[in-house]
């Protein structure tokens, strides 16, 4: 719907319970119906969740970084988008292949001034956060991701790992291999490539100095914007003010300003680099850059021995030094679990192969 008229949907904004996790007013209304006895304490009203970025990031920077030990791990699948989801059939699918409805949670971010007809249904119903419009070449959809990662940490203290998805992405794995590769690992999955073509220019892309004390060219790094974190670099996410300062600066060269692709990967590489896997588990074909976007998947290449290949290529690790070559990953080999860019014609396609194929993880040797 337009910014002037109604909501696209009741947005997921809730309440913040003293613990700092949140839950849809629907169901907080059930501990409402527990009405206490004369020798319990009052109940206290938790305060709203905040609509601004600010408040939003501050209260989220104070959860527990840490999941509650022996509760179950839920993975937060968080999509940007600006226009309906033209892979919903096959999430849906996908998460219908959990054994548990409790295992994951789901949050969009939908820019409010664009039209979302059909609207969201079935497990993306009631799913939006407060979203703000989110445009390339922008700090913007950078800032959708924190707004994404700040909502599930309110929202759930049980969320351990944060993975981002655009609409034009599928997965290529069952919900159960996906799950058990997400919450099984310590470290978050982020891809990290240092001294890539155009690195100063997308450093200095907000003026030749602008990015200086808090980021030295030396620091800068380049990576998917497709990534899954775990709680604790969400929660280091939320709690970042010095750098997303600098990044969040309107740049003066739109051709090389990818915020999204160099904020996050720089912050963790500063941060806490032993702490991920340098490597995005998202699957993208830069062999062919069309005005800075990859290959983009028709109908007709939709075939099992595509799915195939993707899963059997090995990820790019990016590291300190040389890329890929430092000893901790050098060994590695993670599973891609999802893969972009498909065009929304791909749908039936994979539909066709989803129970065969996709979510058929001994499918052809794969």
């Amino acid at each position: 719907m337009r910014a002037d008229g109604p909501p696209i949907q009741r947005e997921l904004t809730g309440v913040a319970s003293p613990e700092f996790g949140f839950r849809s007013l629907s169901v907080f209304s059930l501990y409402a119906r527990n009405v206490p006895d004369a020798s319990s304490p009052p109940l206290r009203t938790p305060p709203p969740i905040p609509k601004d970025d600010e408040p939003l990031l501050r209260l989220a920077s104070r959860v527990n970084p840490n999941h509650p030990p022996g509760s179950t791990r839920k993975v937060a699948f968080m999509y940007i988008t600006t226009t309906p989801l033209p892979f919903a059939p096959l999430w849906e699918m996908f998460f219908n292949g959990s054994s548990s409805k409790d295992l994951y949670n789901v949050y969009i971010h939908a820019d409010p001034t664009r039209d979302y007809d059909p609207v969201f249904s079935g497990v993306f119903a009631n799913r939006v956060i407060h979203s703000k419009r989110s445009e390339r070449y922008t700090p913007t959809l950078a800032a959708a991701a924190r707004r994404l990662l700040a909502h599930a940490l309110l929202d759930d203290p049980q969320n351990y790992m944060f993975a981002l998805f655009s609409p034009s992405c599928v997965p290529i794995r069952s919900f159960d291999f996906t799950y058990k590769t997400l919450v099984s690992s310590r470290k978050s999955f982020i891809e990290i490539l240092k001294d890539e073509p155009w690195q100063f220019e997308r450093w200095a892309a907000r003026g030749d100095d602008a990015m200086l004390p808090e980021v030295k060219l030396e620091d800068f790094r380049i990576g998917s914007q497709f990534w899954a974190l775990t709680r604790r670099h969400a929660r280091m996410v939320a709690r970042d003010r010095r750098m997303w300062e600098k990044f969040n600066k309107t740049c003066v060269r739109e051709d090389t300003c990818y915020p999204e692709e160099n904020y996050f990967p720089t912050l963790v590489n500063m941060r806490d680099p032993r702490g991920c896997v340098p490597a995005t588990l998202t699957h993208v074909d830069w062999t062919v850059n069309d005005g800075g976007h990859p290959r983009m998947y028709e109908a007709e290449e939709v075939v099992p021995q595509l799915i195939v290949r993707l899963r059997k290529t090995r990820p790019r690790y990016g590291e300190d030094g040389i890329n890929g070559s430092d000893w901790s990953v050098s060994k590695r080999s993670d599973p891609f679990l999802f893969a972009r860019k498909f065009s929304p014609e791909a749908l039936e396609p994979l539909l066709g192969m989803a129970k065969g194929v996709l979510f058929n993880d001994s499918a052809c040797g794969a």
